[in-house]
Parts: C-alpha cells; structure tokens; sequence
C-alpha cells in the first residue's frame, strides 16, 4: 500500500514521510509572514529505534537547514544527500499547504454579497413601488419581530438607508437598562443585508485605523454599547464629520528598518450606538439623531405577551425570517442617486432647537433619504449641465419627515437630558393623578420606583433650571417641591409641530422650480432667484 507523502489531517502535527525517513512538522506553521518558514521538526528514521532529532529552524536559511542536515546525518547515520532531499520536498508541501490554509482563511471571513433572483429582484420593485411605503415599511418592520416602537423603528430603518448616500445619518439610542434599546437596534439591524453592516460589542483605541481603506465605506456601523468602545469615540466623530481617518505611525520591516506607514481609512459610514449615559456621550449625540425608548406599562405589556406567544410557539417564525428577507432585498436593489430638495430654501427648523445648525443639516438629509427611499416611484432627471441623474423631494416626503421628526426636534429643544425629561413628567402625572400640589422624594422614589442617587440629580438639575421649587413643608417632615409649570413641555410640543405644519402648508402653493418632463429628458434646474420669485407668485394666487 502506498503511502501519503504529506497528511494534514492534524493541523498542529503535519507529518512527511518517504520510503527512508518520516519528518514531524511539531505546532504546525504561522500563516502570516510568507518571508520566512519558521518550524519545528522532528525527524525520525523508519524502522529504526535510532532516537528521533528534533530542532527548530527557518526553513528558507540556508546556514540553519544545513547545519540541521549535518546533524541528523551524523545521528541518524543516513547520507546528507536523502535528509537535503527530504527536506526540500517538505519545503515545498508545506508552501502549497499555507497558501491553500490563506485562501481558505480569507474566503471564511469574507462576505459575500447575495445574487438576487428574478423573482427576488421583481418583488423587492413591487414593494418598493407600494403605494404608502411609509405605512408599508413599517408594517413589514412590525412582521419581522420588531414589538411598538412605530415611530423609532421606522425612523431607525430609515437612518440605517442613508449608509448609501453621501452624507449618511446616525443614531444614539438613550434609556433606562432593560428598555430594549440593544434589541431595538439588533431588529432593525436585522433588515440590512450582511454585506452592508459591521456589528461591534467592544473596540480598542486604534481600532478603527486598521480596517482596509475602503473596507468601510457606505457601511452600517452597529455599537452595542457606546461603554464598550469609549476609547475609540474619537476617531469615530472624526470618521462621521469629515467621512474620513487617517494616521501615521513607525512600522518596522522584515529587514528591521523602521519605515513611516500613514494608515487611511475611508468612509461614509452611518453609526448607530446605544447608551444610558446621554451627557457622557453629548459629542457623539449632536452628530446624531437621539431615540428614547419607549417605557411605557403599555410597552411593557406588548414585549411581554409575544414573549409569551413566542414560548407557546404561537409566533410565525418563517413568516418573521420572510418579511427580514424581504427588507434587506429592498435594500441591495436600492441605487446611489442624487437627490434634489426643490423646497429646502424656503423650509426652516424651530428657533428652540439648541443646535440649529446640525440640527437643520439633519433635518434636510433626513427628507432626501426619504425621497431616496422612495427612488422606484420617482421620475429621474438629468441635469443639462452636468449630466448627472437625480430624482426630487415631494411635498409628501416632506410631510413624512416632519411626522417622525417632530419628537426628534423637541427633544433637541429641551434644555433637560431625556431621562431627567421623563423623570419630570411621570411626577407630573403622578400628582395629577392622586390630585396633589407638592411632593416629596421618599414619595416620588417609592411610587416611580426611582434610584436615589438618579433622583439626587435630576432634582438639582430640575431645581436650578426652575422647572421645580422648593417649598416648606409640614414641621418635622422632609422636603417638599412643587411643581413650576405642567403645560411648558406641551406648550413647546405644540409650538414644534406649529413650526413643521406651518411649513408644509407654505409649500402646498409651490409647484418646484423644474418643469414636468419625460423621462431622461435634459432640463435645466433654476437658480435660486427664481424659485423665490415662482413661490411668491403662487402664494398671492393662494392668498
């Protein structure tokens, strides 16, 4: 029976053997350095009882292979010419076995991007030319497993869209432990393709640099916890604002000349985090669209009957894995487009809003992922001087940003963080509710169930904002505070969504500067002069 030259059965013992001598590579070989075969051998006469040799040695040095071979002849008793024989054919088997181990290793952790079917491809149009894809959208959300949240996961799904556009959105999601803030975004996250997204649960300060130059480019970035990857929020703000890193270190080289290597990577990138920490995080939060959780009793009742459901096996699962499938097809068959927003001039955000002007960024690139969203029921054009194609914001796909946007710009118009927000308006609700003036903080912590070092805090804050006073209680008892105004928080919802309204109803009498056409058919855009000028014509005939 003839025998197998080379067994690679166990990687850690790669055994070479000929009719004369078996030679033991002890540990296997590194797969990295492809300048050098560092190995350790253990060499053996068959059918002998002549001890083995064992050494280690670079394979590719001559002066340490020869003095191995003068070695093992002079213990083995055997000519040099069959040990320097043997050991070049091991050589060789053992380069054809690493390159074949790399080959493997990169097609195992590369990704690869799915090929649409026919019918795959036509039903991903189909929806996508659905008449209330916004509705629809959401729906679809709701069947892939995602329990409430209308509003946050619609607004998520549509954040992690703009990965392909040029100024891509981000998004912190804010709440109390257990709120669901990793799951919200591990169900959204489900509906991008693999291909398109990199989950991160802990990063290391220079972590970001070492990712291929272009390895993270309209890429979806998923952060479990923005705790977990404190020491590298640096050159991710850096990566979201100017869309690029880069650094320079001192790299030594095989010969051990130190050599300067300057590390780039590219982006855009959308980054989505989640934290309870809201200040801790304020640099990355005003670069981002900021989520607060839902919770609620209601929501709370939701999540818990389908984990019910879902334990008494009453919960479709195909029908879930189905409508994610649906999703993330949507999504590959979506095309980078520019987008025109023929009404962005004459649209303008809150004055309230803290920090308008990133703020009125967001608010602008929010509506043009809606209309790129939205690309499969829109008429492309061609712009005459530069030839390049783009299709236009509507009238509706502004109304559906200022509908998901309006807790978004309240939010940021509230000098209070969200959680010490939620803390004011539940004790709102609890003094109405038992019809109270004033309270204490052993009452408010037992009804609310509050931490007393949380509730230390928002007290101070709430206290030297005058959103509540102190006040004189009963002799002996404990402070007392009162509440400054019930109906401020509402006041400023109110006067946010006045804002947004009364700008969609400017609009209704504007037609947008360029006139219809066929498709592909050259047109000139208007300058700005004359959009004003047409949007003042049209609001006198309205008048």
């Amino acid at each position: 029976m003839a025998v197998k030259k080379f067994n690679i059965t166990n990687p850690e013992s790669l055994i070479y053997q000929n009719e004369i001598l078996k030679l033991t590579v002890l540990g296997g070989i590194k797969l990295e350095g492809l300048d050098r075969m560092r190995s350790t051998l253990k060499i053996e006469l068959k059918n002998s009882s002549v001890p083995p040799v064992r050494h280690n040695l670079d394979l590719y040095n001559d002066t340490q292979t020869e003095k191995l071979i003068r070695k093992t002849a002079e213990k083995l008793e055997i000519g040099t010419s069959v040990i320097a024989a043997s050991l070049a054919e091991l050589t060789e088997q053992l380069e054809a076995y690493r390159i074949d181990q790399i080959k493997k290793s990169e097609a195992a952790t590369q990704i690869i991007t799915k090929e649409l079917s026919a019918q795959e491809r036509k039903d991903a149009e189909h929806f996508l030319k659905s008449k209330n894809l916004m509705q629809q959208t959401n729906e679809m959300i709701s069947k892939s497993g995602m329990i409430g949240e209308e509003s946050n996961r619609l607004l998520m799904y549509l954040i992690f869209t703009s990965r392909k556009l040029n100024q891509p959105l981000h998004v912190v999601s804010l709440g109390a432990s257990g709120t669901g803030k990793t799951h919200l975004q591990e169900k959204v996250g489900e509906l991008i393709p693999e291909e398109d997204k990199i989950e991160i649960t802990v990063l290391s300060e220079n972590a970001f640099y070492y990712f291929g130059q272009r390895e993270l480019k309209n890429k979806l970035i998923l952060i479990e916890d923005l705790d977990g990857a404190e020491s590298s929020l640096y050159p991710l703000r850096e990566l979201q604002s100017k869309k690029r890193i880069s650094k320079t270190i001192a790299h030594k080289n095989t010969k051990g000349e130190t050599r300067t290597i300057h590390l780039v990577v590219e982006g855009p990138v959308s980054v989505s985090g989640c934290t309870t920490q809201e200040q801790i995080y304020e640099d990355n939060a005003n670069r981002s669209f900021l989520i607060y959780l839902d919770e609620s009793k209601e929501q709370d009742q939701r999540i818990m009957e389908y984990q019910r459901k879902l334990s008494a096996g009453k919960i479709n699962e195909q029908e879930e894995e189905t409508a994610q499938e649906l999703m993330q097809n949507c999504q590959r068959i979506l095309q980078p487009i520019k987008v025109i927003n023929p009404f962005a001039e004459l649209l303008s955000i809150p004055e309230e809003v803290l920090k308008p002007r990133r703020t009125n960024n967001h608010y602008l690139q929010f509506i043009e992922v809606i209309t790129y969203y939205h690309q499969f029921q829109r008429e492309q054009k061609v712009n005459e001087e530069t030839g390049e194609m783009y299709i236009e914001t509507t009238l509706e796909d502004v109304a559906a940003a200022n509908q998901l946007l309006k807790e978004i710009l309240l939010r940021k118009s509230d000098e209070l963080t969200g959680a010490c927000r939620n803390y004011l308006e539940a004790v709102k609700s609890y003094l109405e509710q038992e019809n109270k003036k004033g309270f204490t903080n052993r009452e408010i912590r037992k009804a609310l169930k509050v931490n007393p070092s949380n509730q230390k805090r928002y007290n101070l804050s709430l206290t030297l904002n005058y959103y509540i006073k102190q006040v004189k209680g009963k002799k002996g008892a404990s402070y007392h505070y009162e509440i400054v105004s019930y109906k401020e928080f509402q006041e400023l919802r109110n006067h946010i969504a006045s804002v947004l309204d009364n700008n969609l109803k400017k609009l209704e009498g504007f037609t947008g500067p360029l006139p219809v056409q066929k498709k592909y058919e050259p047109v000139k855009v208007k300058s700005s002069s004359e959009i004003n000028n047409q949007f003042t014509a049209n609001s006198k005939k309205v008048s």
